[in-house]
């Protein structure tokens, strides 16, 4: 699947297939694997789906998300209570730790505090992303922690990609930390597989930060 437009007709199908999008207001644009997503749908949760369901077709290299969540009427909260019901999900989740907390502006949701590893980060706006009257996340936790070693964490995250069934052995993905931020570099053939290398990253503990070098080959 190599031109603009089988990618473009392909990403499509794909998100007229996903039962969980609403593709009837949605355009697709692609230039040599960058597709952009333009238009609406009426929810967060399809606004996320409609990024997952490009990335799993062959070919696209990168997903620029501009879709706009407008919702219906029957789904706005006002900020009140949606300020609630986000604290609510946040303290009901065994991942996200005390002191995590969330403020409501227009449907806009803003997490603030600190954990201790990426993975609570991301739990966090997880459990806040799939409830009714969200329009946008915006993802404000600190991750606060004594670093560990560079090497360390180099080495436990090299591991990590090493046990990874969705990482094959002549994988050429680098990892290197620098202040507690790592870097990855290299080649990967799929978005799943993008996604495994991410997720060991913020696994391992001393991050703070992971900058995605990482080149999608499709």
């Amino acid at each position: 699947m190599g031109t603009t437009k089988d990618i473009r007709e392909a990403v499509d199908a794909e998100l007229e297939f996903d039962p969980l999008v609403d593709d009837a207001d949605i355009h697709v644009v692609n230039v040599n694997g960058d597709v952009a997503l333009n238009g609406t749908v009426p929810s967060y949760p399809q606004y996320l789906e409609a990024t997952a369901a490009a990335q799993r077709v062959g070919g696209v290299k990168n997903v620029h998300n501009h879709l706009e969540v407008v919702l219906p009427d029957t789904d706005f909260r006002d900020d009140a209570m949606l300020t609630t019901a986000a604290n609510n999900a946040l303290t009901l989740n065994v991942t996200v730790p005390d002191g995590v907390e969330a403020t409501a502006q227009d449907g806009n949701l803003t997490l603030t505090g600190t954990v201790g590893y990426g993975t609570e980060r991301a739990a966090a706006e997880l459990a806040v992303s799939w409830l009714t009257g969200v329009r946008n996340v915006r993802n404000d936790i600190e991750i606060g922690y004594d670093a560990g070693s560079p090497v360390d964490v180099d080495l436990h995250v090299q591991e990590a990609l090493d046990r990874s069934a969705l990482i094959p052995d002549d994988s050429d993905v680098q990892v290197v930390t620098k202040e507690s931020t790592i870097t990855l570099t290299g080649h990967v053939r799929t978005w799943a597989e993008h996604d495994a290398v991410i997720d060991a990253a913020w696994m391992a503990r001393g991050v703070i930060d992971v900058r995605d070098d990482l080149q999608i080959t499709g």
